[in-house]
């Protein structure tokens, strides 16, 4: 269908899983695309080279999306390589879970500079860019617990609802320049951290879900893809919840 054809789209924290995934459907639709991820290795390199093989442009940068500074230098060069950016996805993220009573500083810190203070790096370095080309879509990746809370994920919870707030004020600060920021909310994802879980925790879980499966990153991609083409051009500071009616 080509609906990304002819656009640039940069997504962080993009080597595997849900990131992964929104980087090939991007490619699959014509999308020119740069990703990031704290470390190229070997994983990074096949996520890259799976990108090429649909036809487009893409190339893959070590950078921490948590600092500012490097995130900066990373969307230079990506805009100096690439031409412009159409497109970004905050999706880099860790989980550092933990009861209130047990957490440690540098829990809350390392989840929410993750999380959070990255989101604000990648949106404050491409503002200016989106402005001067009247135009652009930011996503970032929420998730439910965001919304609902979570015992034992203070720190992710308080991440998640921050993207929420932060999405909703880019919208109404940036819409006049043609610039949209919308938030995914994923449910329960099936995923490497997911498969780690004991099969009964599993199980309950999609019990749960009335859709009774999990999601799939590519469940998620596709949101992403809808939220980034032009379908969605009047869609502007919304949390798409992609959940299977988990939370609804």
């Amino acid at each position: 269908m080509d609906l990304l054809k002819g656009k640039t789209a940069l997504v962080t924290g993009a080597a595997r899983g849900i990131g992964k995934a929104i980087a090939l459907k991007y490619a699959s639709e014509g999308a020119n695309v740069a990703f990031t991820d704290l470390v190229i290795n070997d994983g990074a390199q096949r996520t890259l080279s799976e990108i090429e093989a649909h036809g487009v442009k893409a190339k893959a940068y070590a950078a921490d999306a948590s600092s500012f500074g490097e995130t900066e230098k990373v969307v230079a060069q990506v805009l100096a390589e690439f031409g412009r950016i159409d497109i970004l996805v905050n999706n880099a993220g860790i989980t550092k879970d933990a009861l209130m009573l047990r957490m440690s500083e540098e829990q809350w810190d390392a989840v929410i500079n993750v999380n959070l203070k990255s989101a604000f790096n990648f949106i404050h370095a491409l503002v200016p860019i989106m402005s001067r080309q009247r135009g652009g879509s930011i996503i970032s990746l929420s998730s439910v617990v965001g919304i609902t809370g979570n015992p034992g994920q203070s720190n992710y919870a308080a991440s998640k609802a921050g993207l929420i707030g932060l999405t909703k004020s880019v919208a109404k600060e940036m819409g006049p320049r043609g610039i949209r920021a919308n938030c995914i909310a994923p449910g329960f994802i099936i995923s490497e951290m997911t498969e780690a879980l004991p099969e009964d925790v599993r199980e309950n879980w999609v019990k749960n879900i009335p859709l009774r499966r999990g999601g799939t990153p590519e469940d998620v991609a596709n949101v992403a893809l809808f939220l980034a083409s032009d379908l969605a051009g009047y869609v502007s500071g919304q949390v798409l919840n992609c959940c299977g009616a988990m939370y609804c």
